[in-house]
């Protein structure tokens, strides 16, 4: 019997060895980050389970109020934010939540409260779904000012203050990029392990590239510098090819 392939899978680096090894750098941490972002990965699962799992008309809201059962049916993106927000309240650290599905912040019960809150689109970009373009949850996580009461202002933070940031996008594979400040690196989801593995360590911009992306529906508010640079890519000037264009947005 042949051993080799599996020995294999037993060196693969995945994000919840990633994130333990990041832990170990840090001896005075209690594991309470690593905790979160492992309820967050979680999150991720279950979500990619279910944009595979649903048909058209549940991905894009055409499904019934109610299913053959009596249960009640939902949309895809309130299924998600129902996911993330009670894996976040029950991982047991976090103390503020603000989602974009949601008008007012969460509020977690002193019981469950930690010392994080988290910001998050659950399924951002739900609206391209009929048209084929990826979906994906973005979510960024701040550590709280002080341990008095949580209060809004605790998340009205630039972004720069994160201890982490990333996303996971849900497609033909599950991608999950994640920063914790030291660099990017990028995860797959492999469906035979149920486990994200490290696939694109330290991804970086390079310096010099073929491609550009521009929404080209917002030219009228560009300022002069950005015009000039996308008008460079059309039509450069020093015998270059010109840049390809490559945009997937709304």
């Amino acid at each position: 019997m042949d051993h080799s392939a599996d020995a294999h899978r037993t060196d693969l680096m995945t994000i919840t060895r990633y994130v333990l090894n990041e832990q170990s750098k840090h001896p005075e941490s209690r594991g309470d980050f690593t905790i979160l972002l492992n309820h967050i990965v979680l999150g991720c699962k279950f979500v990619c389970s279910a944009v595979n799992k649903a048909g058209l008309a549940k991905l894009i809201g055409l499904a019934g109020e109610t299913n053959v059962q009596g249960e009640e049916q939902k949309k895809l993106d309130v299924l998600s934010n129902e996911v993330f927000v009670k894996a976040l309240v029950s991982s047991g650290r976090t103390c503020i939540l603000v989602s974009e599905e949601d008008e007012e912040a969460t509020f977690v019960e002193p019981s469950k409260r930690g010392k994080y809150a988290v910001v998050f689109d659950p399924l951002d970009g739900s609206s391209n779904i009929d048209c084929g373009v990826s979906i994906g949850t973005i979510f960024g996580i701040y550590m709280m000012k002080d341990d008095g009461e949580p209060k809004l202002e605790d998340v009205l933070q630039p972004g720069k203050n994160m201890v982490a940031a990333g996303y996971c996008m849900y497609g033909s594979s599950c991608n999950l990029v994640l920063s914790t400040g030291r660099g990017v690196n990028g995860f797959t989801l492999d469906p035979s392990l149920g486990e994200f593995i490290l696939t694109h360590p330290d991804i970086k911009v390079p310096k010099k590239g073929k491609i550009y992306s521009v929404n080209e529906g917002n030219a009228s508010n560009w300022d002069v510098a950005t015009a000039k640079f996308v008008e460079k890519c059309k039509f450069p000037k020093d015998g270059s090819p010109a840049k390809s264009l490559r945009y997937i947005g709304r």
